[in-house]
C-alpha cells in the first residue's frame, strides 16, 4: 500500500505548480499522470503572460512558484504589453518553446524533493465515510493520502469537435476521464459544460513570410521571474496577416458544418478568445481580422496562427486557410477543434479551493470554469499550499482582493461563479494601481516566507532587494526642497511655495529618476532597477493613499463574519432570488455577500442585523 500526504491529479499547469508548493512545504506528495511526458504540455497556445495573466504569473513566482522560471528559460519572445499605459495595466509576456517550456517542467518536477511521479489512470476515490481518503488507478492499485488535489484540466468527460465529427477525448491524442466523471456525480456537486477552442497548426515551411508584416521581440525584455536576469533562448519574429472577405465568405458558406454552429455543442466558450466562426458572426461589419503566426519553438516547424480557432470541418479548414494572405499555400500539420468538457460551479468551493461539502478534496483549473494557463497554475499553487497546511493543522492561507490578482480570481471564482470561462482581466481588479506586476513581490513574498513555500535562495534574493528599496527610499522622502532649488534643478513646477520631497516629486509625469540625480547627488548610489521600481512607486502613490480607504472599507465588512450555518431562511424582507443566490454562494463574510449579483445595501443591512442578533443571543 502506497501512502503519501497529498496526491495530485494531472501533470498539467495547476497540478504541477499544486504538487511542487505541497513538496516544498516538506509534504509528502505524489502526482499522478496518464503518460510521464505530459507533464508541462501547453495544450494550446505556446504562450504564457499577457494582460492580467502576467500579474498572475508574476505572484506565482513571488510565492516561488515555477511557470514564471520556465517561461524565462524557454521564452522565446518576449514583449510587454501596454507598454505605452501605465504600469498598473502593462502585461508581460512570451511566446515559449514549446518543448523546452515542457522540458524544463518535467526536469524541475522530477528534480523536487518529497514529490514522487505516479504514471496511471485515476478511476475512483477511496472514501472513508464521507471524507477522500486516496484514489484507485485503472490497474487496480490504490495510492492512500490525506488530501487529494484534482486538476483534470478538459479531460472530465472531453469531447473533440471537428465538424460533424466528434469522439471523446482531454485534447487530441489523450483519452478522456469518464470513470472519475462518474464519482463526482455521486458527490452531488453542480455540474455544467463548457468549451475551448484552437486553430490549425501549420507548416512554417510552407508559409510565405517575405509577404507578411513582422512583430519583433522587445529589445530590452521584461521577463517573469524576480530571479532572472535575462531570456535564456535566442529571441524570434512573429508574423502578421490577417482574414480578407473571401475568408469570411468561406466561412459564412460553412457554418453550417461548424461543431458550434451546427447544434453539437452545448458548452460555453469564451467570449474574449472567440472561434473564427463567432468573430464572423459577431463582428459582421469587419472585412479583416488579425492573425499572428507564432513559432511554436526554435526548431519546430509547427507555427500557431493565433486568432483563427475553429471547429469547421478540416477540408473547410484548408480551404479558409488557404485564403489568406501569405497562407496560400500552407499545409495543416493538425486540424484546429474545439473541446467540450465538464465543469463543478466554483461557488462549490471555499476560498482555499477545498470543496466545501467533501471533505479531504481540492480542484484547481479548468475543473474550476477558468481558461488559460496562468489562471489554473494560480489556482493549483492555492490548492497546493493550503492542502500543506490542512496537513500541519495550520489555518488555510486565503488570498484577497486587495493584495493578489489570485485574491480577485478566488473571490470572483467562489462568490459569483462563471457562465462562461473565466479569464483574468486587469479591469477585474478594483486595486489594480497597487496590484502590479512590477511589486508582486513587494505584496507577496513576505507572506510566502511566513507560510513556508519560499526558498532560502529567493528569500536571500528579495531580502537584498527589499534593504536597498527602503534605502532609496530614505534618501528620497529625507529631505523637502522648495520650489525655487527645485526648478533651480531644472525640474519645471509651479512656484507655490510648497516644499516637496524628492519621492513627491518622481509622482509628476514628466520627472524621471536622472531628473531627480540633479536634486540629490547622493542618489547615484540607487542601482537602475530600484530607480525604476521606485519610480512606478511614487507614480502611484497619491492615488494609493485614497484607495487605502476603499480598502479599509473592504477589511470591515470582511470583520462581519458568516457562521457558516446562518439560515437566509429566517430573515425577513430578503426576497426569495437573493435568498437562493445566498443559499448557494455561503459567502463567509459580508464583503463576500456584497459581491453577489442581484445584492442591494438594504440587503445586507438585513444580514448584519441578523448576524448581530444571533451574536447577542448566544452572548
Amino acid at each position: 500500500m502506497k501512502q503519501f500526504d497529498v496526491v495530485v491529479i494531472g501533470g498539467g499547469h495547476a497540478g504541477c505548480e499544486a504538487a511542487h508548493v505541497s513538496a516544498r512545504m516538506n509534504t509528502s506528495t505524489a502526482l499522478i499522470t496518464m503518460k510521464r511526458e505530459g507533464i508541462g504540455v501547453m495544450s494550446c497556445n505556446p504562450a504564457i503572460g499577457g494582460l492580467g495573466k502576467g500579474h498572475l504569473v508574476r505572484e506565482i513566482d513571488a510565492l516561488d512558484g515555477l511557470m514564471g522560471r520556465v517561461a524565462d528559460a524557454s521564452g522565446i519572445q518576449f514583449r510587454l504589453l501596454n507598454r505605452r499605459k501605465g504600469p498598473a495595466v502593462q502585461g508581460p509576456r512570451t511566446q515559449a518553446d514549446r518543448t523546452e517550456y515542457q522540458r524544463t517542467m518535467q526536469k524541475i518536477i522530477e528534480k523536487t524533493q518529497n514529490l514522487t511521479v505516479v504514471i496511471g489512470e485515476v478511476v475512483d476515490f477511496i472514501m472513508v465515510g464521507n471524507r477522500v481518503a486516496g484514489v484507485k488507478l485503472c490497474d487496480g492499485s490504490e495510492i492512500y493520502s490525506k488530501i487529494v488535489i484534482l486538476t483534470t484540466g478538459t479531460f472530465l468527460r472531453g469531447v473533440v469537435h471537428i465538424g460533424d465529427s466528434s469522439y471523446s477525448g482531454g485534447r487530441m491524442g489523450d483519452k478522456a476521464a469518464f470513470l472519475l466523471a462518474e464519482r463526482i456525480d455521486s458527490f452531488c456537486l453542480p455540474l455544467g459544460r463548457l468549451k475551448t477552442g484552437t486553430p490549425p497548426r501549420l507548416d512554417s515551411q510552407t508559409i510565405a513570410w517575405e509577404q507578411l508584416e513582422f512583430q519583433a521581440a522587445d529589445k530590452d525584455p521584461t521577463l517573469f521571474s524576480f530571479m532572472s536576469s535575462k531570456p535564456a533562448l535566442p529571441q524570434v519574429n512573429c508574423g502578421i496577416t490577417h482574414t480578407n472577405p473571401q475568408t469570411h465568405d468561406i466561412i459564412r458558406k460553412n457554418l453550417e458544418l461548424s461543431a458550434m454552429y451546427g447544434g453539437h455543442i452545448e458548452g460555453v466558450g469564451p467570449r474574449y478568445c472567440p472561434s473564427i466562426e463567432d468573430k464572423i458572426i459577431r463582428f459582421s461589419d469587419k472585412s479583416s481580422h488579425q492573425i499572428f503566426l507564432e513559432p511554436e519553438g526554435l526548431t519546430d516547424r509547427t507555427v500557431y496562427p493565433n486568432g483563427i480557432s475553429t471547429s469547421l470541418p478540416q477540408s473547410v479548414q484548408v480551404e479558409y486557410v488557404q485564403s489568406i494572405s501569405g497562407l496560400e499555400k500552407a499545409k495543416i500539420l493538425q486540424p484546429g477543434y474545439a473541446i467540450e468538457y465538464d465543469y463543478v460551479d466554483p461557488r462549490a468551493l471555499n476560498g482555499d479551493l477545498s470543496l466545501c461539502d467533501v471533505p479531504g478534496l481540492f480542484f484547481a483549473g479548468q475543473i474550476n470554469g477558468t481558461t488559460g494557463y496562468e489562471e489554473a497554475a494560480a489556482q493549483g499553487l492555492v490548492a497546493g499550499l493550503n492542502a500543506a497546511r490542512s496537513i500541519k493543522g495550520e489555518e488555510p492561507v486565503l488570498f484577497q482582493r486587495d493584495n493578489s490578482y489570485i485574491g480577485v480570481m478566488i473571490d470572483d471564482l467562489t462568490t459569483r461563479g462563471v457562465t462562461e470561462p473565466y479569464r483574468m482581466f486587469t479591469s477585474r481588479a478594483e486595486f489594480r494601481l497597487s496590484l502590479r506586476a512590477d511589486n508582486a513581490d513587494q505584496r507577496l513574498t513576505d507572506m510566502g516566507v511566513e507560510i513556508g513555500c519560499v526558498g532560502e535562495k529567493r528569500q536571500k534574493s528579495y531580502y537584498y532587494k527589499k534593504e536597498q528599496l527602503n534605502i532609496g527610499r530614505r534618501l528620497l522622502l529625507g529631505t523637502l526642497y522648495t520650489p525655487k532649488v527645485i526648478s533651480d534643478a531644472g525640474i519645471s513646477i509651479n512656484q507655490d511655495g510648497t516644499k516637496r520631497s524628492a519621492f513627491q516629486l518622481l509622482s509628476f509625469p514628466d520627472v524621471t529618476f536622472d531628473n531627480i540625480k540633479n536634486l540629490d547627488p547622493s542618489l547615484v548610489v540607487v542601482s537602475k532597477d530600484i530607480a525604476e521600481q521606485l519610480s512606478k512607486d511614487a507614480l502611484y502613490s497619491n492615488y494609493i493613499d485614497r484607495q487605502k480607504k476603499d480598502v479599509e472599507k473592504l477589511k470591515r465588512d470582511e470583520k462581519h463574519k458568516i457562521p457558516r450555518n446562518f439560515i437566509y431562511a429566517e430573515i425577513s424582507g430578503l426576497s426569495a432570488e437573493l435568498m437562493g443566490k445566498l443559499e448557494l454562494v455561503r459567502p463567509s463574510n459580508l464583503s463576500q455577500a456584497s459581491r453577489i449579483d442581484g445584492m442591494t445595501p438594504a440587503g445586507l443591512a438585513l444580514i448584519l442585523g441578523r448576524i448581530r442578533f444571533l451574536e447577542k443571543k448566544s452572548a
